[in-house]
């Protein structure tokens, strides 16, 4: 049986940016075929040129042996290509028959025929085990169930080759479970889908073939059966990768960070964070373990100035600032490297170079009263883009036209180049690759020994393992369990992230995580105790 896909010599230019070199690859009937590669690596581009989004300078498509041209996404889709893109393509106000339809309407007259919709939704949610409600507004749909909803919107128009662009990057484990077993659900009936990703041990598990891009080329493929994660880690680099977090015992000194008693409304109006007490010392981190939205994105606002507590007290190092604003907290030694980073961390229109000073253009020597002093600017980032090894044609790019793990290394070389007593990393390395991470959890540990208290937040249970001296849980706005990294196990927090606390954990055994602790057996065991929050 040929190829539903092959790929021959694609070659995409922009300007400066040579994104795909000579790119080739086939794609067999009911296969998974993941792609690794570092952020910046063509993977995206590769996939925008096969979803119609960008044509290509060099090369041909050929779908069911066919050599075709795709000029836009309806030309991909006509030929049996979805894709599912990182960042959702959603309507949030709608139903999730309504997005589904949407551009393939079905009509009773001159009325939307939604019954009809519905029930084929209904039809492919069984069919693959998707379990999708039709009639429900998509705004009020778990961050993994809206991902279920652009699959099917992908069936629903008839896709045989199914694009995953990143699809984990914002699940939790348990998510990501559940969408594990709708991808072989979907390649056991023979759909071919390409898989993109950085996480290596997902790609294991799941590919039957692995390509690896480096730098716009293919540097060679993988039998996921017998590579290892450093082989494939190497590959993707071009160097080779520490897979674990080697740090010490923390020091834990004076506490820099106080909360108590916080509570904190979102968005709707509804309690967010309850009455939450929490503690951070100087040379610790403090680990947050928790499903996504139950309050940690609003603890973290609170804490750095982006949304006013409504009762409660945040001190930092012994100065109350409670819904203090951002500018004066970062004056006073705090860093935050935000969850969204186009939304709170950078400026996208805004040059590499501006946005490296964003906290700090008025002060020397970047300004001289009202003027801003533009060769300063300059050097600053042209020092930063080479300590951080940002990835960019110049200085002067706009942000926004960085890859994404670039444009994370962009807010990360800026807020560790100041001084810090307190750093907040909230999802500070969510969607970047192997590379990127081990250099970010590097810098962490590196703000932890010199003295830094550090708050993270992290979906990601192997990151809070490996990173955290002590952990806490948050479940529905509290904090339900607070305890020493080396006491915990990567099973026992996903049962006190779903609210269980009858339950034990034990010391994690190194090679069950992606990030295993180098770390002497008491480490964490001197910490100062916690205060006790209420639950």
């Amino acid at each position: 049986m040929p190829p539903v896909l092959e790929v021959r010599n694609i070659t995409k230019r922009f300007p400066g940016v040579l994104a795909n070199d000579q790119v080739s690859f086939t794609l067999e009937p009911g296969e998974i075929h993941a792609f690794l590669g570092e952020n910046g690596a063509g993977k995206s581009t590769l996939m925008n040129i096969l979803y119609g989004l960008y044509q290509p300078d060099e090369g041909e498509i050929i779908i069911n042996g066919e050599q075709v041209a795709l000029h836009s996404p309806l030309d991909a889709i006509s030929r049996g290509l979805g894709m599912v893109h990182q960042h959702f393509m959603l309507i949030p106000t709608v139903t999730v028959a309504e997005n589904v339809m949407l551009g393939k309407e079905i009509t009773r007259g001159p009325l939307l025929d939604r019954a009809t919709a519905s029930k084929r939704i209904r039809d492919l949610s069984e069919q693959y085990g998707l379990a999708i409600p039709p009639d429900a507004l998509v705004e009020d749909l778990p961050v993994g169930v809206q991902q279920r909803v652009e699959i099917v919107k992908a069936l629903y128009r008839g896709a045989d080759i199914l694009i995953l662009d990143e699809p984990t990057a914002v699940l939790t484990p348990q998510e990501a479970e559940d969408l594990f077993k709708v991808i072989f659900s979907l390649r056991d009936q023979g759909k071919a889908i390409i898989f993109i990703s950085h996480k290596l041990k997902e790609v294991r598990r799941i590919a039957d073939r692995i390509t690896v891009l480096r730098r716009g080329r293919v540097v060679g493929s993988a039998d996921p059966q017998t590579a290892t994660e450093a082989q494939l880690a190497t590959m993707m680099v071009g160097r080779e990768v520490v897979l674990k977090v080697e740090k010490g015992q923390a020091h834990p000194g004076q506490v820099v960070l106080s909360v108590q008693y916080l509570t904190v409304i979102d968005d709707r109006g509804t309690l967010a964070v309850d009455q939450l007490s929490l503690e951070v010392f100087a040379g610790e981190v403090l680990g947050i373990a928790g499903v996504q939205g139950n309050g940690q994105s609003e603890l973290v606002e609170a804490i750095t100035g982006l949304r006013s507590a409504i009762s409660g007290s945040v001190r930092l190092l012994g100065k109350e600032v409670t819904n203090t604003a951002s500018r004066v907290l970062y004056e006073a030694g705090m860093g935050h490297i935000p969850e969204d980073r186009h939304r709170h961390g950078m400026v996208t229109s805004y040059s590499i170079a501006d946005n490296m000073v964003l906290s700090t253009y008025y002060n020397d020597p970047f300004a001289k009263g009202w003027v801003l002093n533009s060769a300063a600017i300059n050097t600053n980032a042209a020092t930063l883009v080479e300590k951080f090894d940002v990835r960019t044609p110049s200085i002067e790019t706009p942000a926004g036209k960085l890859s994404g793990g670039n444009q994370q290394k962009v807010v990360v070389a800026r807020e560790f180049s100041r001084p810090l007593k307190l750093l907040i990393a909230a999802q500070p390395t969510r969607g970047i690759d192997v590379g990127s991470i081990e250099f970010i959890h590097k810098g962490i540990v590196r703000q932890r020994d010199e003295g830094t208290g550090v708050l993270l937040v992290s979906a990601e249970l192997d990151e809070i393992l490996a990173l955290a001296d002590r952990i806490a849980v948050m479940f529905k706005g509290k904090i339900i369990a607070m305890l020493p990294a080396v006491q915990a196990t990567r099973e026992g927090l996903g049962l006190l992230m779903a609210g269980v606390t009858n339950q034990q954990s034990v010391t994690p055994a190194p090679d069950d995580l992606d990030f295993a602790i180098a770390a002497s057996p008491d480490a964490g065991a001197n910490a100062p105790e916690p205060p006790q929050a209420p639950v």
